[in-house]
């Protein structure tokens, strides 16, 4: 549940999951959060302490896996993106990411993360500790790397004045109008990251959303993730989704959504994007990645879409 002032619990522990994987988990690495930890803020030690005891219980494992996963694949898509000229990364549902504080690409584009108020003044206070250079651990690198818009975001890595928070509840506020107010060039392509939330959404706000998205500028591309219904599931994504599904709804953050491949490819298509590549969380990061002598392995519950608005 978000309170005034906190980041919602699973802002919270996907974070922990990336800062525990450089701590926990052997090489090779995945995707290197080296601000994950220091993102926690005094909770680092409590969230990361799960891991360290139990991190080869399927749950803790998986959620590394799946965050990793899909972190590295955004990442690798957005510095394709960028090499392609596009000057514009909006995380939708940005949680507790570092990419605007920690990558090298982020002084080459413009970082509109969207989320929750409260997620967003939890991350304003610790975002100084961030980017003064608090880090998970070991790890090298993997992959590539106010309130309503008004104010650009504080230091590390990138460049700072490149960020805008804007403060938006999707599926009760427009984000249309958010975007606005943060200065989004709706001339110019972006790429959007849509990770970790359209489960919490029901249908109507996820299809609310991607019309808004549709029309942004030709060139624009999407990387979306998104829970498999039931009878598509693998045994380890079915065991995953029990677990952490119930536990979800207990916090107060339900799963309220799940897609086929096809179906959220016809989504995206009625709002204006073109075919989408689907993929699971085995061909989200190199082959040679899964060469592992920890507990990650790939699961079938979550996987992502990635579509592009087609120019003319």
């Amino acid at each position: 549940m978000i309170a005034n002032g906190q980041p919602s619990l699973t802002a919270l522990t996907a974070a922990a999951a990336r800062a525990a994987h450089l701590i926990v988990d052997n090489e090779p690495v995945i995707f290197a959060d080296t601000l994950a930890q220091a993102m926690l803020g005094e909770r680092a030690e409590e969230l990361i302490s799960y891991h360290l005891a139990h991190g080869t219980h399927p749950v803790l494992a998986g959620a590394r896996a799946q965050v990793t996963c899909r972190s590295r694949y955004t990442e690798d898509r957005l510095a394709d993106a960028i090499g392609r000229g596009i000057g514009q990364y909006v995380l939708l549902g940005a949680g507790l990411d570092s990419f605007a504080y920690r990558s090298p690409l982020a002084g080459r584009v413009r970082v509109f993360e969207v989320d929750h108020p409260a997620t967003q003044e939890y991350k304003r206070r610790v975002r100084g500790t961030a980017g003064a250079g608090g880090t998970a651990g070991a790890g090298g690198t993997a992959g590539a790397g106010g309130v309503g818009g008004d104010g650009a975001a504080g230091g590390g890595t990138g460049a700072a004045e490149q960020v805008r928070f804007v403060a938006v509840d999707l599926g009760r506020e427009s984000l249309t109008e958010g975007l606005g107010r943060a200065g989004f060039d709706w001339g110019q392509p972006a790429l959007v990251s849509w990770l970790g939330v359209t489960m919490y959404l029901d249908e109507s706000a996820v299809e609310a959303t991607v019309a808004v998205l549709g029309a942004f500028a030709p060139g624009s591309e999407i990387v979306v993730d998104y829970v498999l219904p039931a009878g598509m599931r693998d045994a380890a994504g079915q065991m995953y989704a029990d677990l952490v599904g119930q536990a979800a709804a207990e916090w107060g953050e339900p799963w309220r959504s799940v897609f086929a491949p096809g179906a959220m490819a016809a989504l995206l298509a009625r709002h204006g994007f073109g075919p989408a590549r689907d993929v699971g969380q085995r061909d989200m990061i190199p082959a040679a990645a899964w060469d592992r002598s920890d507990a990650l392995r790939p699961a079938e519950l979550c996987r992502i879409a990635h579509a592009a608005i087609p120019f003319g």
